[in-house]
């Protein structure tokens, strides 16, 4: 019984061994494929720059040319002074207009007077005319003057718009200065109030 028993005890491990050699399978060899090296990347340079082109030679300056600055234009004559009313006369074929109180338009009575007058004017051209300007007393000197010089105006006007040219007339205002009448009257002072014409041969 004992000699059995160490049969088994010895046969036992073997047994096990046996078992664990042959369920044991062996495992399948994993080849492990070889990576290859990494590849550093092949860097290119830019090609160089082309060369810039030769900057085209400067052609030399042209020679200085001498510039003649134009001639001034001559200076236009200067126009001759207007004749002084000293020099001009009175004349009897011009007749003198006369004027409503404060006013310095043309009336159509004296509209017929002056048509006489520039027809004679006009065909006596070698003559300048003075026309003078004048009021009545009432008014300051200073408004007057102004009145007056108005009054020659208007009449230069119409004178010019009846063909008569500008440049023979010359206008000057008295104001209340050089009366005609001297009383205190209207009769008197609607005298006054008129514009005189003298002449001056050229």
């Amino acid at each position: 019984m004992s000699h059995r028993r160490g049969s088994l005890l010895l046969v036992a491990p073997l047994l096990i061994l046996a078992l664990f050699l042959v369920g044991c399978p062996k495992r399948p060899a994993t080849s492990v494929a070889a990576v290859p090296p990494p590849v550093a990347p092949v860097v290119t340079a830019p090609p160089p720059p082309a060369p810039a082109p030769a900057p085209a030679p400067t052609p030399p300056p042209p020679p200085p040319v001498a510039v003649t600055p134009p001639a001034p234009a001559p200076a236009p004559a200067p126009a001759p002074p207007p004749p002084r009313p000293a020099e001009f006369m009175a004349n009897p074929n011009l007749k003198e207009i006369h004027f409503d109180f404060d006013k310095y338009n043309i009336r159509p009575e004296d509209a017929k007077i002056l048509d006489a007058n520039s027809a004679w004017l006009k065909s006596n051209a070698s003559n300048l005319v003075l026309i003078e300007g004048h009021c009545d007393e009432r008014g300051t000197a200073e408004y007057n003057l102004a009145l007056g010089e108005r009054r020659a105006k208007s009449t230069m006007n119409y004178l010019v718009a009846q063909g008569v040219q500008a440049s023979r007339i010359t206008i000057i205002s008295y104001g209340k200065e050089r009366p005609q009448c001297t009383e205190h009257t209207e009769a008197c002072w609607a005298r006054n109030r008129r514009a005189a014409f003298l002449t001056k041969a050229q």
